[in-house]
């Protein structure tokens, strides 16, 4: 068997074991999904009626305007929020033995990360359906042909991996897992800064700067694009860039945190 079947092998090895840790606790999946579905219901049905009266093109105006200009940015917000458990399933595996452990087998080094990373993101899927479920039962509708959906869930996929890689990388550098869930917090703060709530345009100056260089803008931009029929093409390419340099920078800085934790960790 080649190398690189070997990490392969130990990677779906891995990967099996976070999925059962999930299903055995199912009400951490659920958990995910509980704060974007109350920032939904809140957003939607509390200021909606407000922040909707200023939208054009959405429709009929007011709160229905606002849901469908404010579900791709819950879904955004879903990604960031689901990545955050990430941090801390690593950090528990590092500072709680199992590592000592797998060290003295014969597994590929990248195959614990992978494993965190892979099941992870399919949680992570697994929330996005499901807001997406309650916002359709809430009155979201959407024109998207089965390729921009494709598309979507595409875009949402590759930004997800990012995030999940950097809450990977940050769960490597915690000191201690009360540490790991504490640090990826800023993630579920950018959205909040960026067009997933509010357009950029009714921004402070400086605000307004610093939201549409915010990665977490033109990802959400794209998929609002991709859903709701507005313009995808000047934000695609800055979402996609964004992405790909966030999860080959977080991916690299994790792997070597890995492996110097396991040099300085005794046998």
């Amino acid at each position: 068997m080649t190398s690189l079947a070997y990490t392969l092998a130990d990677s779906r090895t891995m990967l099996r074991r976070n999925l059962k840790h999930q299903l055995r606790y199912p009400s951490l999946t659920l958990m995910l999904a509980g704060m974007p579905i109350v920032f939904l219901l809140l957003f939607v049905f509390v200021f909606g009626g407000q922040l909707g009266a200023g939208l054009g093109g959405h429709g009929a105006g007011g709160r229905a305007a606002y849901l469908t200009y404010v579900v791709p940015g819950i879904l955004i917000i879903t990604v960031a929020s689901a990545a955050l458990g990430t941090a801390i399933s690593v950090a528990t595996d590092m500072t709680g033995g199992i590592i000592d452990r797998f060290r003295t087998m014969a597994i590929s080094r990248g195959a614990v990360l992978t494993g965190h990373v892979i099941g992870s993101l399919l949680q992570t899927l697994a929330v996005l359906v499901l807001i997406l479920g309650v916002s359709l039962a809430i009155g979201f509708r959407s024109d998207a042909s089965a390729l921009e959906w494709l598309a979507t869930a595409g875009m949402l996929a590759l930004f997800a991996l990012a995030l999940i890689w950097l809450s990977a990388a940050l769960g490597m550098a915690a000191k201690s897992v009360e540490t790991a869930s504490n640090t990826p917090m800023f993630l579920t703060l950018l959205p909040f800064l960026s067009s997933g709530f509010v357009p950029t345009a009714s921004m402070p100056a400086g605000l307004r700067q610093f939201a549409e260089y915010n990665p977490f803008t033109p990802v959400t931009q794209t998929v609002r694009g991709l859903i709701t029929g507005g313009p995808v093409a000047t934000h695609a390419i800055p979402a996609i860039a964004w992405s790909a340099a966030i999860a080959i920078v977080s991916y690299l800085w994790a792997v070597r945190l890995y492996n110097r934790r396991r040099a300085a960790t005794p046998s």
